[in-house]
């Protein structure tokens, strides 16, 4: 079977390694041609864990191949960005989809699948992407078979998840169903789900939405528990000791192409049926404001000073930082201060500091935006050059941090108001902050 992967991204590469790491002929098409070139090589332009050995082997197998242009196959699977439109529903740009499928609809033949990987609002493939088919002179179900086949994997374990996690198949009709499980079950050891394309369409993008409504619960806790002088994450942790509770973490907003993305598609196909993912969206969003407030209360009297963020990306251990709220956060703060940016991920920019002694040096704050591994623990050596040895965690990422140091979370914001940062308690020893602090009686 030979496959055409049409987009290399985070999604459409992975794809098609996995493909070709399992006897499939695969063309993997992108427009640009430098990562064209990289990838004919064994190189990669993303960052995913062990993504690059997979590449060289697929590579050096001759079942991967890159290129420009399209060329003629046995199924085409798009897997093309659909941004927000800049409208004010923020509905579903569609139009690299609709690009990515012009541009092999003169290469069609009977007996061919389509597969639409791309995430996409509820009843595009039958209404958008169908009729161009049929106009092309193709039978939807008989001439060529249209399926809508949604990842559902998370970033930095890309490669495992898809060939363990169940996936969904969504037909236009039975046999395009039937089709679909047939290129899937090539290398998916997970359950390959058969259903109807509208169903698949609304089931990708509520596995999103769900996780965005309950963080922007937990983020709305965070805002009461800072207004009533109450410890949001020990409610949280408390919470979730109870058989049917789990709340997600908080954190500085919600980013990537999925969380931050995907229920606007839904909301904006049935405005007056979705109030609550419309105002799970509003919380989120007011999440980076909130941080940047915090910190001005934190740094009261200093402005000018210098800060320093660490991690931009929307979430830790990639290199991603499509939708990353750090980024909102970080154009705020440059309005009050003198603001440093270190992360180890990501390389394409030259304002990121690669060394973290030399983003720190002469800082007051340390404000941590994405949960990277490195990140977990800091020495003194890591924090010798600063004024003030304040870390805020935003992410509950941070474990270890020298003797000297200050370290706050999203729970401590709350004492902003009433200690300054030499009296702010550290994470490490709860029941002696609690007795400090006389929440508990003696």
């Amino acid at each position: 079977m030979k496959i055409e992967v049409i987009g290399l991204g985070y999604i459409g590469l992975p794809t098609a390694v996995m493909f070709a790491n399992h006897d499939q002929m695969v063309v993997g098409v992108d427009v640009k041609q430098d990562v064209v070139q990289k990838l004919n090589r064994g190189m990669l332009h993303i960052e995913e864990p062990g993504l690059e050995e997979a590449l060289q082997e697929a590579v050096n197998s001759g079942n991967f191949k890159a290129r420009t242009i399209p060329e003629k196959a046995d199924v085409f699977i798009l897997s093309v960005p659909t941004p927000n439109l800049n409208n004010a529903s923020k509905s579903c740009d569609l139009s690299l989809v609709i690009e990515a499928l012009g541009s092999i609809l003169p290469l069609l033949e009977t007996g061919n699948t389509v597969i639409v990987e791309s995430t996409i609002e509820p009843k595009a493939t039958e209404n958008e992407i169908a009729p161009l088919i049929e106009q092309a002179g193709f039978t939807i179900g008989e001439d060529v078979f249209l399926v809508h086949c949604p990842e559902r994997v998370l970033p930095g374990q890309i490669l495992h998840e898809l060939k363990h996690n169940n996936r969904i198949i969504g037909g236009v009709t039975e046999a395009c169903t039937q089709k679909g499980i047939e290129v899937y079950q090539t290398f998916v050891e997970g359950h390959l789900m058969g259903t109807k394309a509208a169903t698949a369409e609304m089931a990708k993008l509520m596995e999103n939405t769900y996780r965005d409504v309950n963080i922007a619960l937990s983020n709305e806790l965070v805002k009461i528990c800072d207004t009533l002088d109450i410890q949001a994450m020990d409610v949280i942790e408390m919470a979730n000791q109870h058989p049917r509770v789990h709340l997600l973490d908080p954190g500085p907003g919600v980013g990537g192409h999925c969380l931050a993305v995907d229920p606007y598609f839904i909301a904006a196909k049935a405005p007056e049926r979705s109030p609550l993912i419309q105002t799970a969206r509003k919380v989120n969003q007011s999440m980076p404001a909130f941080i940047v407030s915090k910190v001005r209360e934190l740094l009261s009297g200093k402005l000018g000073c210098k800060i320093t963020i660490c991690g931009i990306t929307y979430k830790g251990n990639v290199d991603d930082i499509r939708e990353s709220p750090a980024l909102i956060i970080l154009k705020q703060l440059q309005d009050f201060y003198q603001v440093a940016v270190h992360d180890p991920h990501v390389h394409q920019f030259d304002w990121i500091e690669q060394d973290l002694a030399e983003a720190v040096r002469d800082s007051e704050l340390l404000l941590v935006l994405t949960d990277h591994s490195e990140y977990e623990s800091f020495d003194s050596g890591d924090l010798v050059g600063m004024t003030e040895q304040v870390i805020l965690d935003t992410k509950g990422v941070v474990q270890k941090v020298p003797e000297d140091a200050e370290c706050l979370n999203l729970g401590d914001l709350s004492k902003f108001g009433k200690l300054n940062a030499q009296q702010i308690f550290k994470k490490k020893n709860r029941e002696e902050q609690w007795k400090k602090l006389s929440v508990y009686p003696n």
